[in-house]
């Protein structure tokens, strides 16, 4: 029924970040153009029994400057915090005055793959030395997924649809691809929307351990995530945000909006394989982006570039090289792609939205970032990868993939605006 309405189309209109190459789109950028890694030893627990012992961690990030005062961030996950520091950053960005809008027309969608696994951790300690009447009341508000979408709505007061999505790696896309449906529905104006995750904890990383995912190559941090090389050996567990303002094209026209870009298609699809590992023929992602193509009415040969979800696994980089064959055929020897987790490592639930800005901005500079660390070209991957330098380049098309466990496969393409 959808395709015989007509459907509102979507801008893009503010963006915010938080991020282990900086907490500001400005920075993060500046650093993603720069090739600069933001992998190094792991802080947070004390990670020497590990076999990974590297992650990227968000620094230097004050609550309080995003209005987050103490009392406030002692009961509110950090990956909530997050949220809410992008939203404010998207929003300010965007231009938007909340007093002069409707707020009912306003809505929020934030993924995040695994929510508070740190209060989880804390509050699992308490019970066991003091038992379970001195477990804090805020256990369970901290640790649910959709604490980040409602508390962006209660901040600032935003009423209109408001949801979650929890798709582990794909979660920050789906997202952005849902609220894209809600507005070109015309059940939304605006939407807040992207992915958020701060799950560097002992149990995570000890989980992923297990799982053989992370590399170790513990002596040299800022070398080990590197996406499609041949001496790949696992990805880098990352923490932070990333989430945008989008708006339908009357809306931002009518206030004036300066505009970043437009989304134009999503697709989405489910391997139906196996809990971890993707499908052997890539089959899924192939079709998630022949599905966002079709969604956006364009030709393989008009998207300029990629943004792969490119882990830095032996299997993700091999099967997602297949799936781009599969879904641009002759072209994708010519489309270029990177994968911007080589600096940023991965932001499991988050990395949906942080690499969609990515994306944006790419259009908006007409740079295309790189991936770092290629130094061994393996033979299954064989496409153009933007080694090691960003590419000052002509950008109009640009499309993100994101593929999460469980066989949950997202492609979202974004165009240059032009009226």
């Amino acid at each position: 029924m959808r395709n015989n309405l007509q459907k509102n189309r979507v801008v893009i209109t503010g963006l915010g970040v938080i991020s282990p190459v900086g907490n500001d789109v400005a920075t993060f950028w500046h650093s993603l153009k720069s090739g600069k890694s933001g992998i190094g030893p792991l802080t947070s627990f004390d990670a020497s029994k590990f076999d990974s012992r590297i992650a990227g961690e968000v620094k230097g990030f004050d609550p309080a400057f995003y209005g987050i005062n103490f009392k406030e961030a002692r009961r509110t996950a950090k990956f909530v915090q997050y949220a809410v520091a992008s939203a404010k950053q998207a929003i300010e960005s965007s231009g938007l005055d909340l007093e002069k809008e409707d707020k009912e027309r306003i809505g929020v969608l934030i993924g995040s793959g695994i929510g508070s696994l740190y209060t989880i951790e804390e509050e699992h300690k308490v019970f066991l030395s003091k038992g379970p009447s001195r477990l804090s009341p805020f256990l369970i508000p901290m640790l649910i997924v959709n604490e980040a979408s409602g508390q962006v709505g209660i901040v600032f007061g935003l009423k209109g649809p408001n949801s979650c999505v929890a798709t582990a790696c794909a979660s920050g896309s789906h997202a952005i691809g849902d609220a894209f449906r809600i507005m070109e529905r015309g059940d939304a104006d605006v939407m807040v929307t992207g992915g958020t995750e701060s799950c560097i904890v002992a149990t995570a990383v000890g989980g992923f351990c297990a799982l053989k995912a992370l590399s170790k190559r513990n002596d040299r941090p800022q070398k080990a995530s590197r996406p499609f090389d041949r001496e790949r050996d696992g990805f880098i567990m990352a923490e932070g945000c990333g989430l945008v303002v989008m708006e339908t094209l009357g809306h931002a026209k009518k206030r004036n909006a300066h505009i970043i870009a437009e989304i134009i298609g999503f697709g989405m699809t489910c391997d139906a394989y196996h809990i971890t590992a993707p499908d052997p023929l890539g089959d899924g992602a192939g079709r998630a982006m022949k599905l966002a193509l079709k969604d956006a009415k364009i030709e393989p040969k008009e998207v300029d570039y990629i943004n792969a979800h490119g882990t830095s696994t032996k299997l993700n980089d091999k099967i997602e090289t297949l799936s781009m064959k599969m879904a641009f055929g002759a072209h994708a020897k010519k489309v270029m792609v990177s994968s911007t987790k080589s600096m940023t490592g991965h932001l499991l639930g988050a990395s949906g939205g942080v690499e969609f800005i990515a994306c944006c901005l790419s259009i908006q500079d007409q740079v295309v970032p790189p991936t770092i660390n290629y130094e061994h070209p393996d033979p299954e991957c064989d496409l153009d990868y933007i080694p090691n330098t960003a590419r000052k380049t002509k950008v109009r098309v640009c499309m993100s993939n994101s593929l999460g466990f469980g066989g949950h496969n997202a492609s979202l393409i974004v165009r240059e605006f032009t009226g």
